[in-house]
């Protein structure tokens, strides 16, 4: 993520800084400019730790502008740092939760779940507020972790080449989606328990239709603990710096496309979104997020019929009937009493 914050520096963060944080006016008016400073010399109006500039990558160079050098708060500065990941965190996962939600739900989440029973009165409007406010509580704890990388503290490498081979490259993607999906099961089961589930993990249980914009509807604490294994690969596991960015990406949409409705993946394999499906209906089933292997392991796992993948027939009364009369029962072991608030007609509720 030190790529991300070098362009989000040279873009925006240096003249925030300069300008909310300013060094001695002395010092801006007589500043160099960067291109003809030494990089060895030490000049009195600036701060003791000097900053100097170091590229993030080899494969991107951004000479910094003189705002870079004009605040108090070099580029270095841990607390700038941290507050900078934390706005960047927090835009670019709105960004990717807005752009992957509302496509989603244009082109490939069925419509036909606004009439389903269990869908919530006002439940979209509900969805994205409760993920709008969860953003910001989830980036500024997802933070740390981004700083630690920028510091030099994980396994992060830059060259393509690199790391413990030219294999590895390709290689770090499946032992990413192993290593993730192992933790996030157990840490998603863990939150099942009945008194983390109340406090933490029952929020994102209230959507028992989900659709695109449940994605990111979580408690703020329960979003971040599942996200830690994601954060944790680069500090045990060699990983290649562009390769983070895109896994960031990657694991947005993922969880956007579990949450949409659209039963496309029928494997054993994948725990694609009918999976993820039967998670919300029946609670104790399906807590894998990429694939079905620690749910068959751990004896959670729970095949979706053969009818959820037809057009014609996943949508009909009977099997609604059936949905409904389980979940009311799973709500009553899991919950106690079902404080939701249903609409009689999901579609006019929107």
């Amino acid at each position: 993520m030190d790529i991300v914050l070098e362009i989000c520096d040279t873009v925006f963060f240096d003249w925030l800084y300069a300008t909310v944080l300013p060094g001695s006016s002395k010092m801006l008016n007589s500043f160099l400019r960067p291109s003809d400073m030494d990089a060895n010399a030490t000049f009195s109006g600036m701060p003791a730790a000097a900053y100097q500039y170091r590229p993030a990558t080899k494969y991107i160079h951004l000479q910094p502008s003189e705002w870079a050098y004009m605040s108090v708060w070099p580029r270095d500065n841990v607390f700038r740092q941290f507050i900078s990941m934390t706005l960047m965190t927090w835009f670019f996962g709105l960004i990717v939760y807005f752009l992957c939600s509302s496509l989603s739900y244009a082109f490939l989440f069925d419509k036909s779940t606004f009439s389903h029973p269990k869908f919530l009165k006002n439940q979209i409007r509900q969805e994205i507020s409760q993920s709008v406010f969860a953003h910001p509580f989830m980036s500024m704890l997802t933070a740390p972790f981004f700083v630690l990388e920028a510091r030099g503290y994980s396994k992060l490498y830059d060259d393509l080449h690199g790391g413990p081979g030219g294999w590895y490259l390709w290689a770090q993607f499946p032992l990413f989606i192993l290593f993730t999906d192992c933790l996030i099961y157990f840490i998603h089961r863990g939150l099942h328990h009945p008194i983390l589930y109340r406090r933490l993990h029952k929020p994102h249980h209230k959507w028992i239709m989900p659709t695109p914009y449940a994605s990111h509807a979580f408690h703020p604490v329960d979003g971040w603990m599942q996200s830690v294994p994601y954060h944790l690969f680069p500090f045990i596991f060699p990983m290649q710096k562009f390769f983070s960015i895109a896994v960031f990406v990657f694991v947005n949409i993922w969880t956007v496309f579990i949450h949409d409705g659209e039963y496309i993946a029928n494997s054993p394999v994948i725990n694609g979104a009918a999976c993820h499906t039967l998670h919300h209906l029946y609670f104790n089933y399906n807590y894998g997020q990429f694939t079905t292997l620690w749910d068959r392991l751990g004896g959670s796992y729970r095949k979706p019929t053969d009818e959820m993948f037809k057009r014609e027939t996943k949508m009909t009364k009977q099997v609604w009937d059936e949905q409904v009369k389980e979940m009311e029962t799973m709500v009553k072991e899991v919950e106690g009493s079902d404080d939701r608030s249903y609409g009689p007609d999901g579609k006019k509720d929107q």
